[in-house]
């Protein structure tokens, strides 16, 4: 069974900061690529960030230059620590990892709100 655990989502001011967590378990294999996708309401679910086992990344363009992804391979865990928050960051983030065997896990998600 693969469980996958977001955490650190929540309600921040335009301009602030929010890191999240995933820490994934289980039966997944040796893992290729952590990263976090996100949803907004009536949008289409869109890249944020990745990273690869190799700390290759990739960012939405929208997220370059404010957020970050890292990782810790030894504990199958990724971060992303967003700063400079505008409204339109405002989504669903789910949490999406890759397996060697390009295998896909998603976690549950994580709300983050951008709002005075």
């Amino acid at each position: 069974q693969v469980r996958l655990v977001e955490s650190g989502g929540g309600l921040v001011q335009p301009g602030g900061s929010l890191r999240l967590s995933c820490a994934a378990s289980g039966s997944i294999g040796t893992i290729y690529a952590m990263g976090w996708y996100r949803q907004a309401p009536g949008k289409q679910r869109e890249l944020a960030a990745a990273i690869t086992s190799g700390g290759s990344t990739n960012y939405g363009d929208s997220v370059k230059g404010r957020f970050t992804i890292s990782r810790d391979n030894a504990k199958n865990t990724v971060y992303l620590q967003m700063n400079s928050l505008k409204p339109e960051d405002t989504a669903v983030y789910y949490c999406n990892v890759v397996n060697w065997g390009r295998r896909e896990y998603w976690g549950q998600g994580t709300q983050v709100t951008v709002s005075s």
